[in-house]
């Protein structure tokens, strides 16, 4: 082990791409310029179309361009370093910079998670309970629930890295594309076990927010296949949260669990490409499927393209 360092001083190496070539690491770039751009445009296109149709101020949409907006938040938080890094000769970050980015890719993962249980919540109450739902998913509700979803999971975040911050390191080599926790946490001089207690305790939080999908998803599925009627809204509303649900799932327990117990033997491809994916599918697909999906989504982002179409004829 390296003898301790004074933290404000101390530089990361990230060796997730010390054996791609030169000729892969620019087509790579290429393709991941191309991703970010389609993840702004599709995400921020939702975005406005929600904000500026009167028809979509409802909570399945408010939740829904909750959504998009973390996915912004998260993805900045990793493509533009990224970028930077492919084209780059060396593959460093700062302490500071390494602690920003391992809140704001964990904070986003968490929000997400969050997000998507407060929908499922809002889908059982349309789909199960339709006659109360207006009465239970008022204004100020929906306000609690998009504040519980952005700062339950910030006020977590916060504490986690507050700890992270205070440990003394020994080495400066991180194993990926980008920091994460443990990667730092296994650094340390010293023993982490307060952080592995709270590090418990927000898998634990998380693990109530996928038990709580789960309750919805089994009533919901019960209510559709006892009435008819309701099959269709399912289908219509549930299917592209269940599909981004088990994505985002299957990517963080992928990573959480690699990172702890894989073996060293995988490809660095390989682990590269699961590292990342929770970054790129569900901020690139959940705008689309919905978006594609919803047919008043779809119907509003088509009825104001034209209505920009004949202003800018008129301008």
């Amino acid at each position: 082990q390296q003898p301790p360092q004074n933290a404000s001083r101390r530089f990361f190496t990230l060796s997730g791409l010390k054996d791609m070539t030169t000729k892969y690491r620019v087509t790579l770039f290429s393709l991941n310029l191309l991703c970010y751009c389609v993840i702004l445009l599709v995400n921020v296109a939702l975005i406005l179309t929600i904000i500026f149709e009167e028809k979509l101020h409802k909570p399945m949409y408010i939740f829904l361009c909750n959504l998009c907006f973390n996915s912004l938040y998260g993805t900045a938080a990793f493509h533009p370093k990224f970028l930077f890094d492919l084209l780059a000769d060396t593959h460093v970050i700062s302490y500071a910079g390494c602690i920003l980015q391992v809140f704001f890719i964990y904070s986003y993962s968490t929000t997400e998670y969050s997000i998507l249980a407060v929908m499922a919540y809002d889908r059982y109450l349309a789909i199960c309970r339709p006659l109360e739902y207006h009465a239970i998913m008022t204004k100020q509700r929906v306000v609690v629930l998009v504040c519980f979803s952005r700062l339950v999971p910030m006020t977590s975040q916060t504490v986690v890295m507050i700890m992270t911050s205070t440990l003394t390191l020994c080495g400066s080599h991180i194993d990926k594309l980008y920091c994460d926790n443990w990667s730092v946490l296994i650094l340390s001089c010293h023993s982490t076990t307060p952080n592995n207690i709270v590090g418990f305790c927000n898998i634990v939080l998380y693990f109530l927010h996928a038990l709580l999908i789960m309750c919805s998803y089994v009533q919901l599925v019960k209510f559709s296949l006892k009435y008819q009627e309701r099959r269709k809204k399912f289908l219509q509303t549930c299917m592209p949260h269940l599909f981004c649900l088990i994505n985002v799932t299957a990517a963080l327990l992928f990573d959480v669990m690699y990172a702890r117990y894989g073996s060293k033997l995988m490809a660095q491809s390989l682990r590269n490409i699961m590292a990342i994916q929770f970054l790129i599918i569900p901020p690139l697909f959940n705008p689309i499927i919905y978006g594609l999906n919803l047919t008043q989504v779809r119907k509003s982002f088509l009825r104001l393209s034209k209505f920009n179409k004949q202003l800018n004829r008129l301008g």
